[in-house]
């Protein structure tokens, strides 16, 4: 795992609290945690996403894209291995690369198929108006570079 900042200044999120947002983040989708614990990372105004099946706005947005995705994968894997941040006025910007593993399953097909891509994003995390955490405020998957004989999306 490789973090890497671009500052120290005490007023902006530190590296520390971006990979802790990235892992926590992580750990819940692969275990397909309840909503109520997602919803507190992400900024509960003006929330964008932007996978690669298309963009969502809004927590409502989240919500249903959320309900899709934990139907469709499963066995989920997400490993962190960069995290670095870069410091913005009015937000913190933080590069991430997760390899991510999923199967999924499209009936009637006689088996599941694998996932297995290094997923470059970035993402601007603020501070909650009303925890003063963390939070995720636009999520953008830039690039995703599949394995050998992964399917894909």
């Amino acid at each position: 795992m490789s973090l890497h900042s671009t500052t120290s200044a005490a007023s902006e999120i530190t590296i520390v609290e971006a990979y802790e947002l990235a892992q926590t983040w992580y750990e819940n989708l692969d275990v397909h945690a309840p909503l109520e614990e997602l919803i507190p990372l992400l900024a509960p105004e003006g929330l964008k996403m932007i996978f690669p099946e298309g963009a969502i706005e809004g927590l409502e947005g989240f919500k249903h894209w959320y309900d899709r995705v934990i139907r469709l994968f499963f066995d989920e894997v997400h490993t962190l291995t960069n995290v670095t941040t870069f410091p913005k006025t009015g937000y913190t910007e933080v590069k991430v690369v997760v390899k991510w593993e999923a199967s999924r399953w499209n009936a009637p097909a006689p088996q599941s198929e694998r996932i297995v891509a290094e997923a470059y994003q970035t993402w601007r995390v603020v501070r909650s108006p009303s925890t003063g955490k963390p939070v995720i405020l636009t999520y953008v998957v830039d690039a995703l570079e599949y394995e050998n004989g992964s399917a894909r999306l």
